[in-house]
């Protein structure tokens, strides 16, 4: 453990806001450097707080980032339900997965590196490999419950396969460093692997 050697107190904060600026100082820290550059005692000094503390709420850096990973994801989730809420009433299908896409993207262009680091097979704790299968999960459903209620062997594959489609194509954009004129086609090529894959954008 480091010694601290600022000469400045520590601010006192309440636990949430505490909880939170720790948070904070991870998400920024893990999504330059990655998982495996990325210490508790670094994360404790960026958070004006002490790694006694920071292992006090989160248990372990695993813990840590499976946490900065959870708040990630949730805010990707709460972005995708309001842009779907927003869209006009009956919209189709494609409509509907192409609007999901593009904050997916937005996501994904606001932290290339570590997105692409982490999707493509860098270093991260199981209980974050986890938490990111279940948000996949959840996605999934989501794509079903769109497309219909269809129980043929096909459209299981499909609609799974997709979700593993997409984060590849996503991947890839991000090590390319996510450039505007490619957006489109990264649109169009996932949109096209469902409706391939499917046969037909009806279940």
């Amino acid at each position: 453990m480091k010694p601290r050697v600022d000469r400045s107190p520590r601010r006192r904060l309440d636990a949430d806001t505490r909880r939170v600026a720790i948070l904070d100082a991870a998400r920024r820290l893990f999504a330059a450097s990655g998982y495996g550059k990325v210490s508790v005692d670094d994360v404790a000094e960026a958070a004006e707080a002490s790694p006694a503390l920071v292992f006090r709420y989160f248990g372990s850096k695993a813990g840590l980032y499976t946490a900065v990973l959870s708040r990630l994801l949730a805010e990707v989730e709460e972005r995708q339900r309001a842009s779907d809420a927003a869209l006009p009433p009956n919209v189709s299908a494609r409509d509907r997965v192409r609007a999901s896409l593009e904050v997916y993207l937005d996501h994904v262009a606001e932290q290339p590196d570590a997105w692409a680091a982490t999707t493509l097979g860098a270093e991260e704790p199981r209980e974050a490999t986890q938490a990111r299968r279940a948000a996949q999960r959840e996605r999934t459903a989501q794509l079903r419950s769109w497309l219909g209620s269809g129980e043929w062997a096909r459209h299981a594959y499909a609609v799974d396969g997709y979700a593993g489609f997409v984060d590849h194509a996503c991947a890839l954009w991000a090590e390319r460093g996510c450039p505007g004129d490619e957006r489109e086609a990264v649109i169009a090529a996932c949109l096209g692997c469902l409706e391939g894959a499917l046969g037909d954008w009806a279940a």
